[in-house]
């Protein structure tokens, strides 16, 4: 847990970081950042190291309606009251310069809970509130070695961050304050036989999750990305989970797929014209049981978008369904960056039993150059057979950057109970609305 000093240390930086924010568009700004930036670098014959940070504060709020008890299906007899989440979050590393190919870096991470009328979901974690899984604690966050001398070919080992594809299987949480890494050896090699091929081959051990808790595993990864010129990247990956303590068994899984898509970047397209361009991704996996996991199963995974840009607005709609066939039996992601993915309101985080079905759309509307971006989307969800109804939600976003280094952004999400009779399914309205700023060198 973070100490009396760490808390005047992060309150102290929190309040310089919003009052960077309010500088940053101010005519003398660039010139500090190019200070700041010119006293985080230092050079060793051409090869940069440098000291990183970053500090995000962020006001969190969860509103729930009726929760139910997921054991009974029924109202929970005290229901939780309003969350009210203050919280400011520091990193701090230092990357060491190349040395005949090797490079070292370490990292510290903390969260101060400056308000913390919050169930943080740890135990003891103030259970009497809703949910906002950001709990004050200070860690080891990465501490890695890489070695570059080999051409083509990257090895690291140790405490690192890993995301791969769209990190919907392997990511780091990166919207909780403190994120996922993993103690892990990872290879990537760009093939020189065939240009435009990227494999990383990996190996998990342990998982340092986005709460400070630790999942120890037995995990061999693959994903082989080859690039498609201008149209996109066509993308196969297996990933092995086997979770080797008794009350994470059942996360263990086995999952394969191959994905198409274009355009790493939101905004990107293919463009048909100077002002119109396409998107797509289309992607199918299969799960079942492994390793320590004892309940046999198969599910499916369909994860189908297609949309457009039109002077630079960009226009989306999309399908994603996971198949379920009871408890324990449907497709999941236990290591992946699950927010980003079936509505900001985080009401499925865990697949329901009988699966999921998420049809939504989206609009993104850029001003000025794309500094300033708002996001609209809605989500209608059901199982995945369309028998029953989970309900639908919206949400909006406000992401405005002053230059490379300092972000704020307002959200909202509403989502919207629906009228089924699952009976291992029942959730409440939500509403969760959040403010944040960010600084990063």
């Amino acid at each position: 847990m973070l100490n009396h000093h760490h808390h005047v240390t992060l309150r102290l930086l929190a309040a310089t970081g919003i009052l960077s924010m309010l500088i940053a568009s101010s005519p003398t700004s660039a010139g500090m950042t190019q200070d700041i930036e010119d006293a985080l670098t230092f050079h060793d014959k051409g090869n940069s190291g440098a000291i990183k940070f970053e500090l995000k504060y962020r006001f969190e709020n969860v509103n729930e309606d009726n929760r139910f008890d997921p054991k009974t299906g029924l109202p929970l007899l005290v229901q939780p009251e309003t969350a009210n989440a203050n919280t400011a979050s520091l990193r701090l590393g230092y990357l060491t310069p190349v040395f005949h190919g090797l490079q070292a870096y370490a990292e510290y991470e903390g969260n101060l809970a400056m308000q913390d009328e919050y169930n943080n979901t740890l135990l003891g974690g103030n259970a009497m509130y809703s949910r906002v899984a950001d709990p004050d604690r200070s860690e080891l966050n990465q501490f890695w070695l890489a070695y570059t001398g080999l051409a083509n070919n990257i090895f690291k080992i140790g405490r690192q961050r890993i995301t791969l594809d769209d990190s919907r299987f392997i990511g780091n949480v990166i919207w909780r304050q403190m994120e996922i890494t993993y103690d892990a050896v990872m290879i990537t090699n760009k093939n020189q036989l065939l240009p435009g091929l990227v494999a990383n081959v990996g190996y998990l051990g342990n998982a340092q999750m986005y709460n400070g808790l630790t999942e120890n595993m037995e995990a061999p990864l693959l994903n082989l990305n080859y690039k498609l010129g201008n149209y996109g990247n066509l993308v196969g990956y297996g990933y092995w989970l086997d979770y080797t303590e008794i009350e994470n068994y059942e996360k263990s899984s086995q999952s394969y797929g191959v994905r198409a898509t274009c355009c790493e970047k939101q905004l990107d397209s293919i463009k048909i014209s100077d002002n119109f361009g396409l998107v797509y991704t289309a992607e199918y996996g299969h799960q079942s049981d492994y390793g320590h996991g004892s309940t046999p199963y198969d599910a499916d995974r369909y994860n189908l978008m297609g949309g457009f840009s039109a002077y630079k607005l960009m226009f989306q709609g999309a399908m994603e369904q996971l198949d379920g066939s009871g408890v324990n039996q449907s497709f999941d992601f236990p290591l992946g960056t699950n927010h980003a993915f079936q509505g900001w309101a985080d009401l499925f985080v865990v697949t329901p039993s009988n699966g999921m079905r998420d049809l939504f759309g989206t609009v993104m509307v850029p001003f000025q150059n794309g500094d300033l971006v708002f996001t609209g989307m809605y989500h209608d969800y059901s199982d995945d057979s369309g028998r029953f109804d989970y309900g639908d939600e919206w949400n909006f976003q406000a992401v405005k950057k002053f230059g490379k280094h300092y972000s704020v952004l307002a959200k909202y999400a509403y989502y919207n109970a629906g009228d089924n009779s699952d009976p291992l399914f029942k959730s409440t309205d939500t509403q969760k609305i959040w403010i944040q700023g960010i600084i990063n060198f």
